[in-house]
């Protein structure tokens, strides 16, 4: 495996680094909103690499290597040596529901020699919970996906995904990888500390969040929240809910994408199925840090502690906002725990998917780092 690593920024235009590639099968491209609608940034690349499936998403800040960027444009061209890829697109206009799109897109990538698939979706207009349960309805070997919600630097209002030319709100993105040479791991954990009682979801509509406890949701965490309730939906980022999987230990974290005041409603980027258990959560810094950390070290597990040629990080906007001056730190110690020979991209999205456990299904994450590595043997 091969990787040349391009850079761009308004002020100093377009850098590269890494290994020269013949033919790049696969090139990410993860950057700010406008400077992707920029006719001209994505002409440049397609110039360069006329031959490569391009995938590009509209993020909440830009990974590059340990450093964590905004307003910027971030590449990874990878040339795969013993590995090849399909790349499928759809639109969620185009389909009944995000449950329908999951499960063609898992059907059409499907083959014998398939060992992963990475998902790029649109964050707004595509409900990740059913995007996700579409996935697993058909992925009976258990096929390791991971992948993100694409943001929009944490507007909640568009966000863009495309392949090549293309550039729209509403897709999705599908990539399988194909052989017996691709070693692929993953790796997810929150950080947050839950708080006050369980409550029950009483009332909800998928991921439209009305009651708890047969109280308005919103008025609970207008309480909480105090004088940052004025700036809902943003502050709400502060405290995510808990969503405990029935029968098992495992939680997942939902975080909050929009308000209704007339519906007095909460749009969160997951589902909260109604009679579930969920908890408030609040932040800790040296948890969501170390959760960093141990996001990477299970990773590495599934690559028998091989360093990673390759590593996408997805992290939450919520955990960006809510880290600040010290979001640095939880990428830092990322990548403190994968090595330091291998290339690291990623963003910060609106969402984050990957399996909690290993052989186990896709879950759609809030507030969450994910970690896939990738290397060819």
């Amino acid at each position: 495996m091969k990787i040349r690593q391009l850079f761009y920024s308004i002020d100093q235009g377009w850098s590269e680094s890494g290994d020269l590639l013949d033919n790049p099968q696969l090139v990410l491209v993860f950057g700010a909103v406008p400077l992707l609608r920029d006719f001209r940034n994505m002409q440049y690349l397609m110039h360069k690499f006329p031959s490569s499936q391009i995938v590009h998403a509209s993020t909440s800040g830009e990974i590059w290597q340990s450093r964590v960027m905004s307003n910027t444009i971030v590449v990874s061209a990878i040339e795969f040596e013993k590995t090849s890829i399909v790349v499928k697109q759809k639109n969620i206009h185009e389909v009944f529901s995000a449950f329908d799109l999951g499960k063609s897109l898992y059907n059409e990538l499907l083959a014998d020699d398939l060992v992963h698939i990475l998902v790029i979706s649109d964050g707004n207009l595509v409900n990740g919970s059913e995007l996700v349960g579409g996935l697993n309805s058909k992925n009976s070997k258990l096929i390791p996906i991971t992948g993100g919600l694409a943001g929009d630097d944490a507007k909640f209002e568009q966000s863009w995904v495309g392949l090549n030319n293309q550039f729209l709100t509403g897709n999705v993105i599908g990539i399988g990888f194909y052989g017996k040479h691709l070693r692929v791991g993953h790796g997810s954990c929150g950080g947050w500390d839950p708080f006050g009682p369980e409550r029950i979801v009483t009332k909800s509509n998928r991921n439209v969040l009305y009651d708890l406890d047969y109280q308005s949701a919103l008025s609970l965490y207008k309480k909480y929240l105090g004088p940052l309730s004025d700036q809902l939906p943003g502050s709400a980022l502060h405290i995510p809910l808990s969503l405990k999987i029935p029968d098992t230990k495992e939680v997942l974290v939902r975080t909050v994408l929009s308000i209704n005041e007339k519906e007095q409603s909460m749009t969160f980027a997951g589902n909260l199925p109604q009679g579930s258990k969920v908890q408030l959560m609040k932040v800790s810094f040296d948890k969501l840090i170390d959760g960093a950390a141990i996001a990477a070290a299970n990773s590495l597990k599934l690559l028998d502690q091989r360093i990673p040629q390759f590593t996408l990080i997805i992290s939450c906007v919520g955990r960006k906002i809510v880290l600040n001056q010290r979001i640095e730190d939880e990428v830092d110690e990322a990548v403190h725990v994968l090595g330091s020979t291998g290339k690291v991209t990623g963003f910060y999205s609106n969402g984050e998917i990957s399996p909690l456990l290993f052989n186990s299904k896709c879950e759609l994450h809030n507030q969450t780092i994910t970690v896939t590595t990738y290397c060819e043997v």
